[in-house]
């Protein structure tokens, strides 16, 4: 029996408010009286990163199991794999439990796996945050995470994503029309999606891009276009010490939106994935749950159930969240990108007096030039590995602005 599995399903959302008002997740929305089924449905459908116990070790000599310090990489991963979702499969998308899934869900499955050779995994994020001055073993917050999905996209062929984190609570349309173009013209002048000559760990996600679930090697599964799919990550503080209430309104907004991927953040030393609201409570996935690890069968295939949530979504006051959080968004094309920004124009910039963040046209003259991230030399050998567990839960995250 599976650790997250409950006996009935009907029961799930039985405590979930009695409201009219409509309950959000990521861009969707739900009548909780006559569309519960639905809502549960899309609930369950996301992919699920918990705790893991029994892996082989980080480094070779590292930690076997994340407990206690990799909820923060779990959340990354969930909204990353959020957006592959979209990427390759759409909104509208449903996971089923006796149902085989498409091939591009397990390859997105697979790029999650506990393995040192899967593009997103543990070991890779871990082994990446070094790079970030975090020891493998260390607890991440918010902004950290996005900086190693950052680097580590630059290796991952098959997705193709360009990840655009932003700086000082400023997102600039120019950069990232630059970073979305430039790396379509890259992959213009690409020839079929083969190992890279990079080593390490650049060498591993370069393989785990470009196979699938069964082993065999592929060319390159999107056609050439003008537009690289954006990730866009907005690392905020909302407060000091506590959320500003000014803010609430307009992070509910977020979760409105078509492109949301959903919000990274939690309490001090405890993060959560948020997908959503329901009146004046956050709606999240939560990765304190430790399971054992899975392996893929001999043919590729993965059993998935420990990868979907099927007990209650849990609930959260909006005003108990720590003010340290990153929103996540997902434009698979300009169009996209540009209906995006005028949302932000019209629901967050224009109706607040105090904005939780700014959407600028031009790169800021006094900001060091914008130079697009090209794939890091990547020397670890995973055996930074933190001295002892005082330190994990000794300092909170600090936001500085980060040239990488």
């Amino acid at each position: 029996k599976y650790e997250n599995q409950i006996n009935v399903f009907s029961d799930l959302l039985e405590d979930l408010p009695d409201t009219e008002e409509p309950v959000w997740i990521l861009g969707e929305h739900y009548d909780i009286k006559t569309e519960k089924s639905e809502l549960l449905s899309d609930v369950r459908s996301r992919l699920w990163f918990t705790y893991r116990k029994k892996f082989c070790p980080i480094g070779g000599t590292g930690p076997s199991s994340d407990a206690g310090w990799g909820c923060m990489l779990r959340c990354g991963q969930m909204i990353l794999a959020q957006a592959l979702v979209l990427r390759h499969l759409g909104r509208a998308w449903r996971w089923g439990k006796d149902e085989i899934p498409p091939e591009e869900y397990m390859k997105i499955l697979h790029c999650f796996l506990d393995r040192k050779d899967s593009c997103y995994s543990i070991h890779q994020m871990a082994q990446m945050g070094v790079g970030e001055g975090k020891s493998v073993g260390e607890w991440y917050g918010p902004n950290t995470v996005a900086q190693v999905l950052k680097k580590l996209a630059l290796f991952d062929d098959w997705n193709s994503l360009a990840v655009y984190v932003s700086m000082d609570n400023t997102v600039v349309i120019e950069d990232i029309k630059m970073l979305c173009k430039l790396s379509s013209r890259n992959r213009l002048k690409a020839s079929p999606c083969g190992p890279s000559d990079q080593k390490g760990i650049g060498e591993a996600l370069a393989q785990c891009a470009t196979q699938s679930p069964g082993g065999s090697l592929g060319l390159c599964p999107h056609p050439p276009s003008s537009w690289k799919p954006l990730l866009l990550i907005i690392p905020l503080r909302m407060g000091i010490n506590h959320i500003n209430p000014v803010y609430i309104k307009a992070l509910k907004e977020c979760f409105k939106m078509p492109q949301s991927l959903g919000v990274l953040g939690g309490k001090p030393n405890l993060a959560y994935y948020f997908i959503g609201y329901i009146g004046d409570e956050l709606i999240y996935l939560d990765p304190h749950t430790t399971q054992t690890v899975v392996e893929p069968e001999g043919n590729g295939s993965v059993d998935d159930q420990s990868y979907h949530c099927q007990r209650t979504p849990r609930r959260m006051k909006v005003m108990n969240l720590d003010p340290s959080v990153a929103l996540g968004f997902f434009c698979k094309n300009e169009v996209d990108f540009d209906s995006w920004c005028t949302l932000v124009q019209q629901e967050i910039l224009k109706k607040r007096t105090l904005r939780m963040f700014e959407l600028v046209e031009k790169h800021p003259p006094h900001w060091p030039p914008f130079v697009p991230p090209t794939k890091p030399d990547v020397q670890t050998t995973g055996a930074e590995f933190i001295e002892s567990t005082d330190k994990l839960f000794e300092s909170e995250e600090e936001f500085e602005i980060l040239n990488v």
